[in-house]
């Protein structure tokens, strides 16, 4: 009996289309040139969506680029909005912070798989994975919850909890998971599914770890986890399949 495709994929990891999409210098150097028109653009108000396809049909990219275009891109007052709220690894100790969980645990299951991710004007790395209403466990998902509970533990955070999307089917079974993890690795974890999980990680009024760009935007404080993971990861040098914005 032939498995299906979903029982086949191992890794996040990259779509058969983006070494096309992002592997060569010319078509990274057109990304960077397009976030910064984006950045000119949002700077004086223009909508994200319309200013998206504005740039991305100017630099003729397709879908999934013009998708990594807009993780990148913010204005002027989002990022200092962003930057005001941001908390260093510092301020951490004896802290609870709330994870938006599919939002890190598939930024990092990607880099990890070597997927391509997207450093943004704010500083955080995005990923322009899906699930597309499923989430499956890849051969990363333990090596990257392990990883999150390590992190956070060294760091002195008192407390993590972990926010899942009820709606996307085996949030439960991956609850279930976190729990197992937690007792085995003795991480302090608490596991909420909720149907608006980005409302509730805004009105907790907590320290939120997220790359939610409504989120950073209304929450009261954050901890940019995956940057911080991503590059204690590679150290000094630049992690694997990664553009990084420019903006001056």
């Amino acid at each position: 009996m032939e498995s299906s495709p979903n029982k086949k994929r191992k890794n996040r990891g990259k779509s058969s289309e983006d070494e096309g999409l992002f592997g060569s210098y010319k078509q990274q150097h057109k990304l960077k040139e397009a976030v910064v028109d984006m950045y000119y653009l949002l700077s004086r108000e223009y909508p994200m969506k319309a200013t998206a396809a504005l740039v991305g049909n100017r630099y003729r990219l397709k879908t999934r680029q013009i998708s990594a275009l807009q993780g990148m891109s913010c204005g002027e007052h989002d990022l200092k909005l962003r930057q005001e709220k941001e908390l260093g690894s510092d301020e951490l100790s004896g802290k609870t912070l709330y994870l938006d969980g599919f939002n890190i645990l598939i930024l990092l299951e990607t880099a990890l798989s070597e997927g391509y991710i997207f450093k943004g004007v704010d500083g955080c790395y995005r990923d322009i994975s899906s699930v597309h209403g499923t989430y499956r466990k890849v051969n990363q998902t333990e090596e990257v919850l392990k990883l999150v509970g390590e992190e956070l533990k060294a760091l002195g955070v008192a407390k993590v909890v972990w926010v899942f999307d009820t709606p996307v089917s085996n949030s439960g079974k991956l609850k279930v998971f976190c729990y197992e993890l937690a007792e085995k690795y003795s991480f302090n974890w608490e596991v909420i599914l909720d149907n608006a999980p980005d409302k509730f990680l805004v009105e907790e009024g907590g320290i939120i770890v997220s790359s939610d760009a409504w989120i950073l935007n209304n929450c009261k404080a954050w901890f940019n986890l995956g940057k911080y993971i991503i590059e204690r990861l590679y150290k000094n040098e630049k992690p694997p399949h990664v553009i990084i914005a420019e903006v001056s």
